[in-house]
């Protein structure tokens, strides 16, 4: 059943258009609907709308009467949803806060959302960098980013980019210490080791096949991949690290590729918002310029690291 708003835009239509089929043309629905659409209003004011034969319908006194009357009360209910509408579109104030994970925070999320800050200095920015895929509801989390699988299906999410990982070590450490012929012979070499900072474990190495190992004498153990990194480019050990914070060192030669091989299936970068209401403007804005942007920021390394996979080291 119709409301009565509804209703009375059916008839108005209907009063406005030579016939209930125009008016059901214009409006996108069946003549049948508008026939009973009238009828339902006809049976309220307990009057005809419409005199109707086989050949034509005419608009009658009364139904004259109550299109001059409604017009104006539905132009006034138009304005209202257009009005704040509009508002809502142009709020792009007000706090944004986001979770990420820690590479990502720190390397480049500012980065990227300085321009659209500085367009925009109302948004307040809410950063938390986190590695663990916190409750959106109870944290008051507007946007998430995550490196991973999109395993949780009560969030919105957009794939952005795959995230390969690599072994990698220095031309200088390969040298003196051999190069692996598989993922085995690494537990004989420096490895470095990743911990977890939520429940103090070291985080697996991935592998093709889904196999994995935990480095059980590691020469060199941290909690941030970013240290990691500078590590091994100091050529304190070996280590698995994603694309993003590699493929600049494999381009210019100061780290080659072990075993790439044996290298898992890519993660995969996504960005994901909670299923909970109207997304305000300031919050579809972020999510849209951040999505946009990390896509052209991983597009872009992804391309220049198959450009030169044929120079991997082996």
């Amino acid at each position: 059943m119709l409301n009565r708003t509804e209703l009375l835009r059916i008839f108005c239509c209907a009063a406005e258009s030579g016939s209930f089929r125009e008016a059901a043309n214009s409006l996108g629905i069946s003549p049948q609907a508008v026939t009973r659409a009238i009828k339902e209003l006809e049976g309220m004011f307990g009057e005809p709308l419409f005199h109707r034969n086989t050949r034509q319908v005419q608009i009658s006194a009364f139904g004259e009467r109550l299109a001059e009357q409604a017009r104006p009360a539905l132009s006034g209910i138009e304005q209202l949803f257009s009005q704040h509408s509009r508002a809502r579109d142009q709020e792009v104030k007000g706090r944004v806060r986001i979770t990420v994970t820690q590479s990502i925070g720190h390397r480049m999320l500012v980065p990227l959302l300085a321009p659209l800050l500085r367009e925009h200095p109302e948004i307040e920015l809410d950063l938390r960098v986190n590695d663990v895929m916190v409750d959106a509801v109870d944290e008051k989390i507007d946007i998430g980013i995550r490196v991973g699988f999109v395993r949780d299906r009560s969030y919105i999410a957009r794939v952005i980019a795959p995230i390969g990982l690599q072994v990698v070590a220095t031309p200088e450490l390969v040298q003196r210490c051999g190069l692996p012929a598989s993922p085995l012979d690494l537990q004989r070499l420096p490895l470095s080791a990743l911990v977890d900072r939520n429940n103090g474990r070291i985080w697996p190495w991935y592998f093709a096949d889904e196999q994995q190992f935990v480095p059980s004498q590691p020469a060199f153990t941290c909690d941030d991949q970013e240290v990691e990194c500078e590590a091994v480019l100091s050529g304190l050990c070996i280590s698995q690290l994603p694309d993003y914070l590699i493929t600049t060192h494999l381009a210019n030669g100061r780290l080659i590729a072990l075993l790439p091989h044996c290298a898992p299936v890519p993660l995969e970068l996504f960005i994901y918002r909670p299923q909970r209401g109207p997304v305000p403007a300031r919050v579809r804005l972020v999510y849209d310029h951040l999505a946009q942007y990390l896509k052209d920021t991983f597009d872009e390394a992804n391309h220049a690291r198959t450009a030169r996979q044929p120079h991997a080291g082996r």
